[in-house]
């Protein structure tokens, strides 16, 4: 074969391949609609709709601090870059005004916007694309009924290549599955309910299971734990703590109230979610509580049983300068007693963030206390990043898991100190 044979084989085979992807990636857009073809929407499926926003907690990603309500703009903090929340107002230039409810659904089964094009997975539709149609349609008419806001988005701040959108449509292929949930026959309604809940809208995955280097869920370890926004999400499978597993009881209490007394507080990202939760419809946070419970099995360990174990214990290599901080600081609200103060603080001993396999959770509430719901009489814990330096953290933090966990020293917890600093409180 000539060499000029060669390279013309070469050059049609590159183009043949690019067409070929531009053909795979290639999505038309849909037809805009004008503020006189918006539909009308009765009452029951627009409230339907905002219970829903609720289980999704639509709100918290796309309401940035001081902002109006799902006028987007937040920040999403990736391993890829930040991400701005769109807009989801029905404003015609700079929200979802001109969508039809066939281009809302497609973004939320497919993850494309109305013109075609690629939305970052940040945008949780592997888990919205379970959703049924009339939820979605219910979902599309809480969110046309609000009030539209002009809110320009800031552009994603990502890195080469992921600024380059029509690279999800990879990811797509390789982690976008739109089977179905198909009831299981064997579960009860409840349980079958929780379950297309939490694999759906509610998204639960997206913290609770880890991800690989693209980004994509371990299916393989569906809630053996993740991380959100700089904060460990705590296992949910049967790898849980065996004292920390939930009864659907607890886990519903705590789901719409963020706190049980034998569990203690939702902080980070999860605060805001409970908070969400507890508006939603009980008998669906019940539901959703009743699968998330069945997803670590049920523990001949209870969380009395776990305080009893490892309470009053290992403190004896402890700097009096430490001992003397966590006296001052802890004891008076995390007091080994059974009686639960104002704060709604519990013994250490019943902290899931101490029995994690690093200081992440434990330094950041150190740092920057669970303040979300002070506005409500809920749980509080001041924050201790103004008043005590790095060394003193880090030692408080090896101080609390030595002596009420029983478990060996964490490593690298000054790095996690800076990290944390670095990132930022959690409104």
């Amino acid at each position: 074969m000539s060499f000029r044979r060669v390279v013309y084989t070469v050059v049609t085979v590159c183009v043949v391949i690019v067409l070929a992807g531009v053909a795979w990636v290639w999505r038309p857009a849909i037809a805009p609609i004008s503020a006189s073809a918006k539909p009308a929407f009765d009452r029951k499926t627009i409230d339907r709709g905002a219970e829903l926003a609720l289980i999704g907690n639509c709100s918290d990603c796309h309401t940035k601090e001081g902002g109006a309500s799902y006028a987007g703009g937040r920040g999403i903090p990736t391993p890829f870059g930040t991400i701005y929340a769109s807009n989801l107002t029905p404003d015609a230039e700079t929200g979802i005004g001109t969508w039809s409810e066939e281009a809302f659904r497609r973004a939320m089964h497919e993850g494309l916007d109305r013109e075609g094009g690629q939305l970052y997975p940040a945008f949780p539709y592997d888990h919205f694309t379970k959703a049924t149609d009339e939820d979605i349609h219910a979902l599309y008419a809480y969110l046309m009924s609000q009030a539209p806001v002009r809110n320009t988005i800031p552009a994603n701040q990502l890195n080469f290549p992921f600024n380059y959108r029509p690279l999800v449509a990879g990811w797509k292929l390789l982690f976008l599955s739109r089977a179905n949930l198909e009831p299981d026959a064997s579960k009860s309604a409840e349980w079958n309910r929780g379950r297309y809940l939490v694999e759906g809208l509610g998204h639960c995955g997206a913290c609770h299971t880890p991800r690989n280097a693209l980004g994509g869920e371990q299916k393989g370890s569906a809630y053996a734990g993740g991380v959100a926004e700089g904060w460990n999400a705590p296992p949910l499978n049967a790898s849980l703590v065996a004292g920390h597993h939930w009864t659907v009881d607890q886990l519903a209490e705590y789901l719409s109230s963020g706190w049980h007394q034998l569990h203690g507080a939702a902080a980070g990202p999860m605060a805001d979610v409970t908070k969400n939760l507890g508006q939603a419809s009980k008998e669906d946070v019940r539901a959703m509580a009743t699968y998330i419970a069945s997803l670590s099995g049920p523990s001949g360990e209870t969380p009395e049983h776990v305080h009893a174990l490892v309470d009053a214990g290992n403190e004896a290599n402890a700097r009096p300068e430490i001992v003397a901080i966590y006296n001052g600081a802890c004891a008076k609200c995390h007091n080994d007693r059974s009686t639960i103060g104002p704060s709604k603080a519990l013994p250490l001993s019943l902290s899931t963030a101490i029995h994690q396999s690093d200081a992440t959770n434990t330094v950041q509430v150190i740092l920057n206390g669970i303040q979300s719901y002070r506005d409500g009489g809920g749980p509080y814990m001041p924050a201790f990043d103004g008043m005590f330096t790095d060394d003193q953290i880090a030692a408080l933090a090896q101080y609390v898991r030595g002596r009420y966990s029983g478990q060996p020293p964490w490593t690298d917890v000054r790095a996690m100190i800076a990290k944390a600093r670095q990132q930022g409180a959690q409104p």
